[in-house]
């Protein structure tokens, strides 16, 4: 009987712990912090079950998609959300990772695997730079613009003399 009664005050205090923790907030603040886990664990066993024979190749392409949109969703959760404007064609890599995976480990080398993240990839690249040169281009333009209009008022001024 003392056994039971030290297991129950023991439940009993692990359970008043957990919801004063609950109500300050503490497992609300883990849940912000980690939930891209819950993506990036289901990305990872993909690749674990595949290496381990137990799923076929084919499992390579949600394993990458699952694990780069995992890794972007904690970059967005570290530096803010306002990243993802940037930062999105990166899914499409996510993508082409996933398939290159699969041509690579895949028993048969499918053609159009390679082709499909080769376009991918590009696809990625170029809206990445596209993103990036509609954001933060107009600084460019406008650094290009204050030295080519410096330069000629300094060589127009240099000729005057």
């Amino acid at each position: 009987m003392p056994n039971n009664k030290y297991s129950a005050g023991i439940i009993v205090l692990l359970a008043g712990v957990v919801i004063l923790l609950g109500k300050l907030g503490v497992f609300s603040f883990l849940g912000a912090i980690f939930w891209p886990l819950l993506v990036l664990i289901p990305g990872i066993l993909l690749h674990v079950f595949y290496f381990g024979r137990l799923l076929p190749a084919a499992a390579l392409v949600p394993g990458g998609i699952l694990t780069v949109s995992a890794l972007l969703f904690m970059v967005c959760n570290i530096s803010g959300w306002d990243a993802l404007k940037y930062l999105w064609p990166l899914f499409l890599l996510g993508a082409a990772i996933g398939l290159y995976e699969y041509y690579l480990f895949g028993s048969s080398r499918p053609r159009f695997a390679l082709t499909a993240s080769v376009a991918l990839a590009v696809a990625s690249a170029v809206f990445l730079l596209l993103v990036l040169l509609w954001s933060w281009g107009i600084y460019l333009v406008a650094l290009v613009l204050m030295i080519a209009g410096g330069w000629m008022v300094i060589t127009n001024r240099s000729r005057r003399w």
